[in-house]
C-alpha cells in the first residue's frame, strides 16, 4: 500500500433524491484504486436530479463529506460530481476528416471528434461527454482504435450528453457552499456502469438500468461503446408512496417497510408472516401480512418494468443486447425485482453491485454505491487525482497558524 502522506486520492460526489454519498479513493503504488472514506447523508433538497432546496442540499453534502473524511483521515477540496435527472438529453453525431501523412495518429482522432462536436448546442445546455461510438477508415466501419491505421478518411460516430446549464450550475453552488469545486462532471449511469460492468458484457451489448429514488437512468452498450442513454420518470420513491398511502404509515416508517421486508413479488413471501406497521398522527401501531405490503408494491413494479421495456424498446438495439439488463442503485435492491424483470423483459437481468476496488470494498458493495464508486474509477481512468495532506496535518496546520497569529496580534498590542 502506499505511502498515506503522499498517496493520490479521488473523491467522488453522488447528489441523489433521497441521500447524498461522498466516496474517497486511494490510488497505490500499482495504479489500483483503494476506497478509504465511505459518507452519507439525507438529503430532501433534490426531486428528479433537480436542486429544490439549496440549503438542504449544501447541508447534506457536507455532512456526507465530514463523515468520508472522518473515516479516510483526508481533506477533500475537489470532487468529481455525478450529474442525473430528466434535464438529461444525449444525441448522435458524425465528423469527417482527411487523415496527414495518410497513417492515422492521436491528432487525426482529436481532429475528428472535435468536428463530430461541431454542431449546434442551445445556450442553455451544457455538453458533459463527447463519447465515441467507432471510427470508420475510408468506409471501412466497426473500428474502435483506428491509430496507426492507413487511410485518407477518418470519420467518427459520437454520442453526446448534454445538461440543462440551469439544473448544473444549482449543483455546483451547493458544492461551492459546502466548501469545495468541482473536479468534474459524470454521467450518473456511465459512473454506475464503470463500477458494475465487465467488458465481456459490454461487448456483448448489455443496459444498465440505475435505479435511483426519483428515476431510473439507463445507459446501452453495443461492440464495447455508449450507444444510448436516457431517463425513465420513476423511481424507489414511488414505491416508499404508495406504501405511505396504502398502509396508512409515515413516509420513514414506510421507507424502512419497503427495504426491510418488501418484494416485488407476492408469490415469494409467505402468506403467514406478520409486520408491525406504524401508525400516522400518533395513532397505534397495527400487525398486517407482509403479503398486504407486497400486494402494495406489486403494481408499482409491474409499472416501473413496463415503463423500462417501453424504453428498450424505443431504443431500437433491444435485439442487440447480448447480454440483457444490469439493475443497480438503491431502487434495485427490492426483493424479487430481478425475478419479476425477467419475465417481463424477456432478457437476462441480474443486479450489479460495485467491483475492480480494494480497501473498504465490502462497505461499498452494494448496488447504492455503484455511481459514486464509478465516480472514482473514472477519475482513476482520466486520471483526475490529486496530491493531499491528511486531515490531521491539516488540523495541526491550522492550529499553528492560530497560535502564531494571536501571539503576533499580542505583541502588537504591546507595541
Amino acid at each position: 500500500m502506499s505511502n498515506k502522506r503522499s498517496a493520490p486520492i479521488i473523491a467522488g460526489l453522488d447528489i441523489g433524491s433521497s441521500k447524498v454519498t461522498v466516496v474517497i479513493g486511494q490510488i497505490t503504488d500499482d495504479s489500483k484504486l483503494e476506497v478509504v472514506g465511505l459518507g452519507t447523508a439525507p438529503n430532501v433538497g433534490i426531486r428528479q436530479g433537480v436542486v429544490v432546496n439549496i440549503e438542504a442540499t449544501t447541508e447534506a453534502i457536507r455532512k456526507a463529506r465530514e463523515e468520508a473524511e472522518l473515516m479516510s483521515g483526508y481533506r477533500i477540496e475537489e470532487v468529481l460530481v455525478a450529474v442525473s435527472g430528466s434535464h438529461i438529453k444525449s444525441f448522435d453525431s458524425k465528423g469527417m476528416v482527411a487523415i496527414k501523412n495518410k497513417e492515422v495518429n492521436h491528432q487525426d482522432v482529436e481532429r475528428v471528434i472535435e468536428a463530430a462536436k461541431a454542431v449546434a448546442v442551445p445556450n442553455d445546455r451544457v455538453v458533459l461527454h463527447v463519447i465515441p461510438r467507432e471510427f470508420k477508415v475510408d468506409g471501412q466501419d466497426g473500428i474502435l482504435d483506428p491509430i496507426g491505421m492507413s487511410g485518407i478518411r477518418l470519420e467518427a460516430s459520437v454520442h453526446i450528453v448534454t445538461g440543462s446549464s440551469t439544473a448544473i450550475s444549482n449543483n455546483l453552488k451547493c458544492i461551492e457552499k459546502a466548501g469545495m469545486k468541482s473536479a468534474g462532471l459524470v454521467l450518473e449511469q456511465l459512473a454506475s456502469s464503470l463500477a458494475v460492468l465487465s467488458e465481456d458484457e459490454k461487448t456483448l451489448g448489455v443496459c444498465v438500468v440505475d435505479m435511483g429514488a426519483g428515476s431510473c437512468h439507463l445507459i446501452y452498450y453495443i461492440h464495447g461503446s455508449v450507444a444510448h442513454t436516457s431517463v425513465v420518470p420513476v423511481g424507489g420513491a414511488h414505491f416508499t408512496h404508495d406504501i405511505a398511502i396504502g398502509l396508512r404509515t409515515p413516509q420513514i416508517a414506510a421507507e424502512a417497510l419497503k427495504v426491510k421486508y418488501g418484494s416485488a413479488m407476492a408469490t415469494l413471501v409467505n402468506d403467514q408472516e406478520t409486520i408491525e406497521v406504524e401508525g400516522v398522527g400518533g395513532r397505534k401501531a397495527r400487525t398486517l401480512k407482509r403479503m398486504d405490503l407486497a400486494e402494495v408494491i406489486e403494481p408499482r413494479a409491474e409499472e416501473t418494468l413496463q415503463m423500462l421495456y417501453a424504453d428498450l424498446r424505443n431504443s431500437k438495439i433491444m435485439h442487440q443486447l447480448g447480454s440483457g439488463v444490469v439493475l443497480t442503485g438503491g431502487a434495485s435492491q427490492l426483493e424479487g425485482l430481478v425475478e419479476m424483470g425477467e419475465f417481463m423483459l424477456d432478457l437476462p437481468v441480474r443486479r450489479g453491485v460495485p467491483g475492480q476496488v480494494g480497501g473498504l470494498s465490502e462497505v461499498v458493495k452494494s448496488s447504492a454505491y455503484s455511481a459514486a464508486v464509478g465516480l472514482l474509477l473514472f477519475g482513476l481512468k482520466e486520471k483526475k487525482f490529486t496530491k493531499a495532506n491528511s486531515a490531521k496535518e491539516e488540523m495541526i496546520a491550522e492550529s499553528i497558524n492560530s497560535f502564531g497569529s494571536k501571539v503576533k496580534n499580542f505583541f502588537e498590542g504591546l507595541f
